[in-house]
């Protein structure tokens, strides 16, 4: 795949940094970027991008860059943004931090990528989460962003296959900065990390790299029967009754 760029938002941390290495892994080369300066370590085989997804203009720059240095066969929407409120206590610019790269910003990239993607054939996998289908506490604006990447990718998999194939990734808890910004909503924030993981069957919370394992999945043939999904990776957890195992 010496030819084949995968363009991955907000790799410079957490998830997306997971499926940056593990694209270059399996032979991708890889281009991100994100918001503020390129980060310190990340290797200079990447080609790191500062633009906001949010922006049309910033969008276009970054997929032109990408086709810079080949053809783009994989889009990882991975960019996002929580905000711990409710709609009653949420303001206007809690709506625009969290509505700009987590619905306009897949959007933009979407858009800017098709032409090509339809011309040459690709894959699209937005991240979205658990929180689309089943809402987190005082995680409003965050939920409905994700049901809206949820939505979109199914219309983007019917309206542009066959050449293009769109698929979502809708990941539980995975231990990040953003996850510990969840729980440390709870009046006590280990007691609830202790029984969501005594809610999951596998008997761990999750890694990033459990996550770039089924995204590199999805962009590959091995996938080619796929889209239109939303594959959830939660390790049980949604799959469990609201009783808690460990009680039992």
């Amino acid at each position: 795949m010496n030819d084949d760029i995968a363009i991955v938002t907000g790799g410079g941390r957490g998830i997306g940094r997971a499926i940056v290495d593990r694209l270059l892994a399996d032979g991708y080369k890889v281009v991100t970027c994100g918001r503020g300066t390129r980060p310190d370590d990340l290797g200079a085989e990447v080609v790191w991008v500062q633009a906001d997804v949010a922006s049309p203009d910033d969008a276009a720059k970054i997929v032109d860059s990408a086709a810079s240095h080949g053809t783009i066969k994989l889009l990882v929407n991975n960019a996002g943004v929580q905000v711990e409120k409710t709609v009653r206590d949420s303001t206007d610019s809690d709506w625009d931090l969290v509505v700009g790269p987590n619905c306009r910003g897949v959007f933009n990239m979407c858009r800017a990528v098709l032409p090509g993607m339809e011309a040459q054939g690709g894959a699209i996998v937005n991240i979205g989460s658990i929180s689309g289908h089943v809402a987190d506490p005082s995680m409003a604006l965050y939920n409905a962003s994700k049901a809206f990447v949820h939505g979109l990718t199914r219309s983007i998999a019917v309206d542009h296959g066959p050449k293009v194939r769109c698929n979502a990734v809708c990941p539980g808890w995975i231990m990040t900065e953003m996850a510990e910004d969840g729980f440390a909503l709870a009046n006590d924030p280990q007691a609830a990390m202790r029984d969501a993981l005594a809610r999951h069957p596998v008997g761990r919370m999750g890694t990033p790299e459990d996550i770039a394992n089924i995204v590199a999945w999805l962009g590959s043939d091995q996938a080619a029967y796929v889209s239109g999904a939303t594959l959830t990776v939660d390790g049980g957890m949604t799959a469990a009754s609201p009783l808690n195992p460990g009680l039992f």
